[in-house]
């Protein structure tokens, strides 16, 4: 199931329509397949639900629905801005504040009643659409809203994802922040640390690695290192160090049917240089000086299997 299904099915209940699935890019042959196959179940003539996710209910499934009623109710008067808006473009709310709805109008009251907050824009600016019958903000304009307002780290998590699917550029995502009220700058600040991660956990990594002044990893690995499929890993060449992290909340992206294998890099003659590894947990990811503490001890490992001054990250 696509991300965009997965937001309508949440919506519902848990169940979605054979028209949402159209909407959602499944054509007729595809719907037919999936429940032909299993991975579809059928709830009712016309009704369905993914066979894995009938009784998964997390918070953020509760929170999209939330978001749903309060759009419904005010029958088009609001639009979805924020994390709100975030959660229905399928992107990551880790880390933001779920116990609030926020929409944005162009007159009435501004502030929070009840679990509802209400922003005031007029005019309302640009990035508003309608998905579904939803009235929401574009998804850079939720980054840039949630970059100017959120903590820094999951601001940053939401970025990422947003780029890495696709949904926003940086040149979008700068444009969103300068129509911004207040906060632009902030916005602007967090962008600057968006890395292409592929994951909150590498997002979370990278920022730790980069506050801390460390060389800027690469995600393409030397020959003949295989990490599994369950992992993920970032490569440090001149320090000749891989950290290897679970990839905790993978994010989304379309895949393009042209899309070209990246080539492997061609071993030297010879072979590959000598590996010093280094594992980090989620969550080991909560403690940032012992993240640092533990690569940097491999750094000096590797440094010494390899001939390879050693730099004192202590001092930089």
């Amino acid at each position: 199931m696509n991300p965009q299904l997965a937001v309508m099915a949440s919506l519902r209940g848990g169940v979605f329509r054979r028209a949402d699935a159209r909407a959602c890019g499944y054509d007729d042959a595809d719907i037919d397949y999936l429940l032909a196959t299993g991975g579809w179940r059928r709830i009712r003539r016309g009704t369905y639900a993914e066979q894995r996710a009938l009784a998964v209910v997390t918070p953020e499934v509760l929170y999209l629905r939330r978001v749903h009623r309060v759009l419904q109710a005010t029958g088009g008067e609001v639009f979805a801005s924020h994390q709100s808006a975030a959660a229905l473009h399928a992107l990551p709310v880790w880390g933001l504040d779920l116990s609030t709805v926020h929409v944005t109008a162009p007159g009435g009251r501004q502030g929070q009643v009840g679990s509802v907050h209400r922003h005031i824009r007029d005019p309302v600016g640009p990035g508003v659409l309608v998905w579904n019958k939803l009235p929401m903000v574009s998804a850079a304009r939720s980054v840039a809203e949630v970059a100017a307002t959120a903590s820094t780290m999951p601001a940053i998590a939401l970025a990422d994802a947003a780029l890495y699917a696709g949904l926003a550029t940086k040149r979008t995502l700068r444009r969103a922040a300068g129509f911004l009220p207040y906060g632009a700058d902030r916005a602007l600040a967090v962008f600057t640390h968006c890395r292409g991660s592929a994951s909150v956990a590498e997002s979370r990594l990278r920022f730790i690695l980069g506050t801390a002044g460390l060389p800027e990893p690469t995600t393409v690995l030397p020959p003949d290192i295989d990490v599994p499929e369950s992992e993920a890993a970032l490569w440090f060449p001149e320090q000749r160090t891989l950290v290897e992290f679970e990839p905790h909340r993978p994010y989304w992206f379309v895949e393009s049917e042209e899309e070209v294998e990246p080539a492997e890099p061609v071993p030297t003659a010879d072979g590959p240089p000598p590996v010093e590894r280094c594992w980090i947990t989620w969550a080991d990811l909560d403690h940032p000086q012992s993240v640092l503490d533990r690569i940097t001890s491999t750094f000096t490992r590797a440094a010494r299997r390899t001939d390879i001054r050693h730099v004192d990250f202590a001092r930089m």
